[in-house]
């Protein structure tokens, strides 16, 4: 993972004392964080050059937030020290350097005087190193207070904080108007944007996700069954907590600081087969992972689910940094479920990485077969051109079985789950790039919501025949989806799901949705035209 706190628990006490006394004069607004203008300034006094200071941001700023926290501070302290002492500055420097717990902080010239001034007069609190900064003090404002005023740029301090100001400016009154909530992705509340990255893993039963989960924590989670059978049946959030606990999926689903709100739509029966499981460890403070049921196959696909399965394994993977579909190589078939559960997926496959599971259950030349076996029931499941990436592994605690690969698998092994390995480590760090992405995605589907439904609310009469005419247009929905993608020059891949969209589309009178309001579109147009750009300008690294 980036550099944790490991890093910074090898920093002596009397070192956090004056990194806390810097700190706290650097952060003159008293938000726990740093921005790039005030960095810029506060560096300059280590009399390193540009691009020594260039790469301490990045290293430091790691996540891409635009800011530095206090403990991204004490890294960025001890980079520069080292820099001062003639290392270069790499991301493993302060991994391989001797005794950090010794290292001396940087010189600062002039600093010892301004931070003995600010003294004089009354200082917030110093920051405390066991105790995260309050970040989110103005963003909760911006999504609790009634009347929403705008807030400047200038007031925004990450570029999450930024997103947070966007949505609810512009792109959630959008979604307000058009219901896109009720038909496309439940309303983001603060915590959305504040989440933790997260991994799914999705597979038929005994493909091993639970071990995989298990293999990367080096330990169980609270809750967790494995067996040849199918032995996790419900979806499992694995995350980061003070103790070892189970949590019920009605109780996380009404938590505020949790992103879990949205569940509250697939009701009941759905939350009784969900739970959250929290446990101390250093990954999970990085990464958040969700277990979730096998997929059945059979009989069993058509009787045993009380819960839309795909809906909430669609959920899941607009919400997820990366989606892992785990394989046995002696069970390849692709069940109906597991059909329709790969094509919910539709528009996340930049996230999607296949994993042949307990590849050394067979031997090379079967591996051979097995794997092109897989490509072959992929492609007909995808319907992509494209080949996705297959990673081939045994991603359990049990040495490779050599008997059965030989030493050339055996090497392929290792290679193949230190790739899928380094895949993982980089979530944290593309975290914020995976945030923008997200947002601009679900800005351009509520503009073409927007459309759909304004263009259906034009096509209604006036007075009479109105039921008629709303049952010719679901019954013809994908006509009017061609007229809406002609008339404002729209990508046919970007529209919805036909069949889905009427099932929605039935419940509701047309006649009572909202005519099209261009300040609205064009509001959500400069929004990812030049807001969001200005934004990425603003908090990009300062020394670049």
């Amino acid at each position: 993972m980036e550099i944790d706190s490991v890093r910074i628990s090898s920093c002596s006490k009397e070192n956090q004392k004056i990194y806390q006394e810097w700190f706290s004069y650097a952060d003159a607004d008293g938000d726990g964080r740093i921005t790039g203008n005030v960095a810029t300034k506060f560096f300059a006094m280590s009399k390193l050059s540009r691009p020594e200071l260039k790469q301490v941001w990045a290293i430091a700023d790691s996540k891409r937030q635009g800011f530095l926290g206090f403990k991204d501070f004490i890294i960025a302290m001890q980079l520069v020290a080292l820099a001062q002492a003639g290392h270069e500055i790499t991301n493993d420097v302060l991994t391989t350097a001797a005794d950090l717990e010794n290292l001396k902080p940087p010189l600062m010239e002039g600093l010892d005087i301004l931070v003995a001034k600010s003294k004089r007069s009354p200082k917030k609190s110093d920051p405390d190193l066991n105790s995260m900064p309050p970040q989110q003090s103005l963003a909760s404002q911006w999504f609790t207070s009634k009347s929403v005023k705008k807030v400047p740029l200038s007031a925004v301090t990450s570029i999450i904080d930024g997103l947070k100001r966007l949505y609810i400016e512009k792109l959630k009154p959008l979604e307000v108007t058009y219901r896109f909530n009720d038909f496309v992705s439940p309303l983001l509340t603060n915590s959305d944007f504040d989440a933790k990255p997260m991994v799914m893993l999705l597979g038929q039963y005994s493909t091993g996700k639970t071990t995989f989960i298990k293999h990367l924590l080096k330990t169980s989670y609270p809750g967790a069954h494995i067996g040849p059978e199918p032995t996790t049946d419900r979806f499992v959030v694995v995350m980061s907590g003070p103790d070892e606990r189970s949590i019920p999926g009605n109780t996380i689903a009404v938590q505020a600081d949790m992103p879990y709100s949205g569940l509250t739509t697939f009701g009941t029966a759905f939350l009784s087969k969900f739970q959250c499981s929290q446990m101390p460890h250093k990954l999970l403070e990085h990464i958040t992972f969700v277990d979730t049921p096998g997929v059945l196959s059979g009989e069993k696909q058509r009787t045993q689910r009380s819960y839309d399965f795909t809906g909430v394994t669609s959920w899941f993977a607009a919400k997820c940094d990366l989606i892992l579909l785990l394989f046995d190589p002696h069970k390849l078939d692709i069940s109906d479920e597991f059909r329709r559960v790969i094509g919910s997926l539709r528009g996340h496959d930049d996230k999607i990485r296949v994993v042949l599971n307990k590849s050394d259950q067979v031997d090379t030349q079967q591996l051979m077969r097995v794997y092109g076996a897989l490509m072959w029931s992929l492609g007909k499941v995808l319907n992509t051109p494209e080949v996705m990436r297959v990673y081939i592994g045994s991603f359990n605690d049990k040495p490779v079985n050599e008997a059965a690969v030989g030493p050339i698998g055996k090497e392929l092994f290792e290679r193949e789950q230190e790739d899928l390995l380094s895949d993982l480590k980089d979530i944290p760090k593309k975290a914020c790039d995976r945030r923008i992405n997200e947002f601009v995605k679900r800005a351009r589907s509520a503009k073409i919501h927007a459309y759909i439904i304004s263009h259906l609310r034009k096509e209604m009469p006036a007075m009479m025949g109105k039921a008629k005419t709303q049952q010719r247009l679901i019954d013809n929905l994908e006509d009017e989806f061609a007229k809406v993608q002609r008339e404002f020059h729209l990508a046919a891949g970007d529209f919805p799901d036909v069949d889905h969209f009427k099932e929605i589309l039935a419940g509701y009178s047309i006649d009572k949705f909202e005519k099209l309001k261009p300040k609205m579109i064009q509001a959500v147009d400069d929004m990812l035209g030049y807001d969001i750009p200005e934004l990425l300008r603003n908090f990009k690294n300062p020394y670049e």
